[in-house]
């Protein structure tokens, strides 16, 4: 502990989803408190793998499933977990291109068909537009223009570099982006909201200090931050 009667600091691993939203808590909660917090962010594939291999986090912020999952490999504490947002999947093109309709599941539809290639992560987003492509029958027809970015690699980086010129994945990791536009969330037919959830690892030697945080990160005092990434606080609907 340090003079101020805190650990050193809290270690986390979270999805790329989340880490604006996690720096900016994070960093009101140093301020408030005092107590240093340290946040990892990457690929949630790999988050979860590092976590389920054992590595020393006290704390992982992942897609509400998947935080399931480490709980019942015994990997987090299933009665820490704790929700924090809910966040929209988005579309975007490359910044200045023309932006196609998306006000209709139709349209997507017709938008991903006139793609030159389609981008997509690992992640929620990437598992819902295959689901997608299969009711719309038309895997066959689009297979080879599909373009899935590796583990921790943000979609906008395909559309950035040109292997993608239509994307889809979380609008906060859209949103901030300067080489993509956001051409809009998904129609709410066809929209799929994942909650990131928040757990305190059974490896963690400070779970009291944890617990405190991952409260603060749940609280009405991370809404404006949640917000203004692109995220609604998880206790609220719309």
């Amino acid at each position: 502990m340090n003079k101020s009667g805190n650990v050193e600091c809290i270690s986390g691993i979270a999805s790329m989803a989340m880490r604006y939203v996690l720096a900016d808590a994070s960093e009101a909660y140093t301020q408030k408190t005092g107590q240093r917090v340290s946040i990892a962010s990457v690929g949630g594939v790999d988050a979860a793998r590092r976590v389920q291999q054992g590595e020393p986090f006290d704390f992982v912020v992942l897609a509400a499933d998947v935080i399931e999952e480490l709980a019942n490999l015994g990997r987090v504490d299933a009665s820490s977990r704790t929700d924090l947002a809910r966040s929209d999947i988005a579309i975007a093109v490359a910044a200045g291109a023309t932006k196609p309709d998306v006000s209709s599941e139709a349209a997507v539809r017709d938008a991903v068909l006139h793609a030159r290639n389609i981008g997509y992560s690992t992640g929620p987003s990437g598992a819902h537009l295959m689901r997608l492509i299969e009711r719309w029958n038309v895997v066959d027809t689009i297979r080879t223009r599909l373009v899935k970015a590796p583990p921790g690699v943000p979609v906008a980086t395909l559309i950035a570099r040109e292997d993608a010129d239509l994307g889809f994945q979380q609008l906060s990791e859209l949103m901030h982006a300067p080489s993509v536009d956001v051409v809009g969330v998904l129609p709410p037919e066809i929209q799929s909201t994942t909650t990131f959830s928040a757990a305190a690892c059974t490896a963690s030697m400070q779970r009291a200090p944890t617990s405190a945080l991952l409260a603060w990160l749940a609280s009405e005092h991370t809404d404006a931050a949640k917000r203004r990434h692109g995220m609604q606080p998880a206790r609220t609907r719309t």
